[in-house]
């Protein structure tokens, strides 16, 4: 049968959290259209791919891909939709964070209009620390008013996308944070939708305030200079 939809979720050093996360997705799939889970770990160093391989007979929808080194969560991304046979991607972070049983909620709405590219879940109550709401709601704030993609929560890993969407953007590092600007940019409509967000149970975040901020000026500047360079989506009629 062949795989209308593709899982992906890019962890690192994620041992404790990948098989509780794995079950729940296999769990919220399990209604769904023929499908794989594929966990791509980018080059954790506690045992996180041994953890996921050891649920290959549990889950048989699961892959497990491994990048030989930490290669950060965009390449992570970009792996699992190569890899996918899915037309229908759907993403989640490895922590544990974001709610697999809210994963109907975005495709229904993706299945909905042939014209929405892209369903993005809207953490309605966040659990981080004040700090990084505080960072979070600043940064989506001046991200907005440079890019104009009327997105207030950029980091939730909860999406629903196609797949042919994705592979036409330009690839760079970090571009999960700017998938709503890009689908946009392709000539595709955005859907928000709210989703619950949880407490990590294990492990430690691999981000911080100051690392995303050393990063975001340059990759704002970039998108926007793509976002400038680009005319939309247009079909070609062979003649």
């Amino acid at each position: 049968m062949s795989v209308v939809l593709s899982v992906v979720v890019p962890v690192k050093d994620e041992a404790a959290n990948v098989g509780p996360l794995a079950r729940e997705i296999a769990a919220a799939m399990a209604p769904e259209a023929s499908h794989e889970i594929i966990f791509i770990d980018d080059g954790s160093s506690d045992g996180t791919a041994e953890a996921l391989s050891a649920l290959k007979s549990e889950i048989p929808a699961l892959r497990v891909l491994r990048h030989d080194r930490n290669l950060g969560q965009s390449r992570g991304i970009h792996s699992g939709v190569i890899a996918a046979r899915g037309a229908i991607i759907i993403t989640l972070d490895g922590d544990g964070q974001n709610d697999p049983a809210d994963i109907p909620k975005l495709l229904r709405l993706l299945e909905a209009d042939p014209d929405v590219g892209l369903v993005s879940g809207l953490r309605t109550k966040r659990k981080d620390t004040t700090s990084r709401r505080l960072a979070s709601k600043a940064g989506n704030a001046f991200r907005n008013w440079m890019l104009k993609d009327g997105a207030t929560d950029t980091g939730c890993g909860l999406k629903a996308f196609r797949r042919d969407l994705f592979l036409a953007m330009p690839y760079f590092d970090h571009i999960h944070r700017y998938l709503i600007a890009l689908t946009l940019r392709e000539g595709w409509q955005v859907r928000f939708v709210p989703v619950n967000h949880r407490h990590r149970t294990a492990g430690q975040s691999k981000y911080t305030n100051f690392g995303r901020l050393l990063v975001s000026g340059a990759d704002l500047l970039g998108v926007l200079w793509l976002l400038r360079r680009h005319r939309g989506r247009a079909g070609a009629e062979e003649l």
